[in-house]
């Protein structure tokens, strides 16, 4: 990565494909409005590339992107499956109510006893909303958890951990009745 340490860095977007023959890219963004990945300015490369989008026009499963110094195919292909960063500098301050999907990863999830049930690994959307995938203590298998306010009351930036309220039997394995 550029100079900066990994947790000043938030995954904003991933290049999935090459687009034509002059050097456009299929693009997934991952910022709130999704078309706002274009007004951030440079973005930072795992491989310590800075890479700046020049035009973005949406279609159905992301959007299409022109990229400043992109000029044919070959250079295209060769980004697929590059990951863009965005600087924490560079994006608003969350509000109140709000915490960025970058800060969870890595928190420590707690059970209403205050028990640490395991840690929060990812953050996925499968189109029904966010969840929670947390790894737990002792254990291989990891566990979804609806990110919502009844499932997650609290959360604390700080002590980088986050209060559970799950349902008595949420975490029993046995086979549904």
């Amino acid at each position: 990565m550029a100079t900066a340490s990994p947790d000043d860095k938030v995954l904003a977007g991933i290049i999935t494909a090459a687009h034509g023959i002059k050097g456009e890219v299929k693009l997934k963004s991952f910022t709130a409005d999704p078309a706002d990945i274009a007004a951030y300015g440079p973005l930072l490369t795992s491989r310590g590339e800075s890479l700046e989008i020049g035009r973005l026009r949406a279609q159905k499963d992301g959007f299409i992107a022109v990229l400043k110094g992109v000029c044919d195919r070959n250079r295209a292909e060769a980004l697929k499956g590059v990951e863009l960063f965005l600087e924490r500098r560079q994006l608003p301050k969350p509000e109140n109510d709000e915490v960025y999907i970058h800060d969870l990863i890595g928190m420590a999830a707690l059970e209403r006893s205050g028990e640490r049930l395991g840690t929060v690994v990812a953050v996925p959307n499968f189109g029904a909303g966010d969840l929670l995938e947390i790894r737990r203590e002792g254990i291989s298998e990891t566990v979804l958890v609806p990110f919502a306010e009844s499932y997650v009351p609290e959360i604390d930036l700080e002590k980088r951990e986050l209060l559970l309220d799950l349902p008595e039997d949420y975490l029993n394995d046995g086979e549904p009745e």
